[in-house]
This record gives structure tokens, C-alpha cells and sequence, in this order.
């Protein structure tokens, strides 16, 4: 099945009484916590079979293409993506400062990390805050209180690559992260499928609604979810599509890595990246509310 071309954006123009009951606090649930797996539920990693693919396919944007066919070796990948109470062990553990943390030490122009805010106003939209790290999520004075397992967030792909070195592991390359994703997909032939049921009904942490004005919540949340809290694949992998975008050790170009998986943010009016093939392109050193990891690991040679 072809993947469906993203259409035009619309415009609209909505008071801001309405966009205010609209949309969701970063990081608000609607679902109810129950509905989510324990933490330890969704632990581990899972193997990934070796094999050809389609690298590419069904591509929505053009700097998903071109097509080609890759070989992967086998591998394992992490079920879940690394959550706040994953980071704050690694911290406490090897007092890594993050890059969004030194940066917030450092004040000055460019100091900060991107937050996503709803725009009830002409305010809304990505803003760089001074003081967002990834122990406060929308800045000074906010907290991970109630989001210890939700994903953790603001981390550069230094950042990244540090907590997967200590945990014994490894950032997956893209055409590994790919091609996990496309065999966990609940319809190998519908692209589309990792975040949407046949019903339409969300199978991920999307945006549902008009993208920026309005966040329907049929998915259950406005910004993050707690890691796991959907449906495994059919690999039995959470939260591959949808949730946060992942860092891959793959670069983008000189100065930029690939990220994948699309995020909460992702629409069907705009970015609709919630897709194996989509990419985007990120600066190394970036960070933002809506950029996480998981981390992978090589398969041990056969005794």
C-alpha cells in the first residue's frame, strides 16, 4: 500500500478560548495511569532478525527517498524508549551533566533548550528556554514529578551515546532502527499502520487534530506518554512510532544526525513522520521536548 501524501496545511483562525480547552499541558495524561504498563513490564531488549529490506519505501517527503535495498545483521534492540527514571540512575550514577545543562549553566544568547508550548496565544509554538533540561522539562520550576517513566527528553546525541556506553549498549544506525520498525509494523503493506488502526482509531502517541491549534487527545495524551504505555508491535517494541523522535547513530550530513520515529507533535495536517521510512535531519548538539533515545546492542557471536 502506498503511503499517503501529507495534505496541504490548512489555516484557520480560532479564538484563544478555544485553543486553550483544546489543547493539553505538555506532558498531561487523559488516559488513565492503570491503562499503562508497570515500568518493568515493558524492560529488556528484543532481537532483531537479521535480513534484507526495502530501506526507504513508501516514502511520504523527499529526503526519505531514494529507494535501496540493505542487508542488516542481526541485532537487539531496547523495548522501550530510555525514561526519566532510566537517565536519573546514569546521572546519579556517573554525574553526566547534559549538554542542555551545561548550556543552562552558561546563560547567554542561544543558552536553553526547544520547548513546545500549545498556542492559546500568539506565544504558543517551539521557544528556546533557558533553564529546559531534561530535570525540568518546560524550564525553571517545572518538575518530572508524575513523568519518571515517561521518556526522557532534552538529551543531545552526546548525551545519548553516554548513557547507552554505560548501560552496555549502542545507539541503533537508521537502517537498523528501520528495519525493526517495518517488521513490527501491525500491517507490513500499510505504512501507516504503526499509528493508526484500520479503524482510524490511534495506535500511537500522535497528534490528532488540526497541528498547532488543536490536540483532539483521542490517543489518550497531550505530550509525552509514559514509555510503554501502548501497545507492542509485533516485534515487541513500544512506542516505535509516535511518543518522541529517537536519535540514530546515523549522520544526517557534518554538522547533523538522523533522528526517527516521528513524535506527539507529528500530525495529519503536518509532519506526518509517524512512518518507518520518515527522517529528519538534527543538529548534534540540539535538544528539545520532544527528542528522546532508546538504545540497541550487538548480538554475541555463536559459542
Amino acid at each position: 500500500m502506498a503511503a499517503r501524501r501529507p495534505p496541504s496545511i490548512l489555516v484557520l483562525i480560532v479564538s484563544p478560548a478555544l485553543l486553550a480547552a483544546a489543547c493539553g499541558a505538555p506532558g498531561a495524561a487523559l488516559k488513565p495511569a492503570a491503562a499503562c504498563a508497570a515500568p518493568g513490564e515493558t524492560a529488556g531488549f528484543a532481537a532483531v532478525p537479521g535480513g534484507r529490506f526495502l530501506f526507504g519505501a513508501d516514502a511520504a517527503y523527499p529526503e526519505e527517498g531514494p529507494e535501496m535495498r540493505l542487508h542488516v545483521e542481526a541485532f537487539e534492540i531496547a523495548r522501550r524508549e530510555v525514561t526519566n527514571r532510566d537517565f536519573a540512575a546514569f546521572a546519579a550514577a556517573t554525574g553526566h551533566v547534559t549538554d542542555a545543562e551545561r548550556s543552562a549553566s552558561a546563560g547567554g544568547p542561544g543558552a536553553g533548550s526547544s520547548v513546545f508550548t500549545a498556542p492559546a496565544d500568539r506565544a504558543g509554538g517551539w521557544r528556546l528556554v533557558p533553564g529546559a533540561t531534561w530535570r525540568t522539562p518546560e524550564g525553571p520550576g517545572s518538575t518530572l514529578a508524575g513523568r519518571e517513566d515517561h521518556p526522557v527528553v532534552h538529551v543531545s546525541l552526546s548525551d545519548a551515546r553516554a548513557y547507552a556506553a554505560w548501560a552496555g549498549g549502542r545507539l541503533p544506525d537508521e537502517a537498523e532502527w528501520e528495519h525493526a520498525a517495518r517488521l513490527g509494523l501491525p500491517d507490513p503493506d500499510d505504512p501507516l499502520s504503526g499509528a493508526l488502526g484500520p479503524d482510524g482509531q490511534p495506535r500511537a502517541n500522535t497528534w490528532q487534530g488540526i497541528f498547532p491549534l488543536a490536540d483532539e487527545g483521542q490517543d489518550g495524551f497531550a505530550g509525552t506518554a509514559p514509555a510503554g504505555c501502548f501497545p507492542a508491535d509485533r516485534l515487541g517494541l513500544h512506542d516505535m512510532i509516535g511518543n518522541v523522535w529517537e536519535w540514530t547513530e546515523t549522520p544526517a550530513n557534518d554538522l547533523q544526525h538522523t533522528i526517527k520515529g516521528g513524535s506527539y507533535l507529528c500530525a495529519d495536517n503536518f509532519c506526518r513522520r509517524y512512518r518507518p521510512a520518515a527522517r529528519q535531519a538534527q543538529d548534534t548538539d540540539f535538544s528539545s521536548g520532544h527528542i528522546g533515545f532508546r538504545i540497541a546492542r550487538d548480538v554475541p557471536p555463536a559459542a
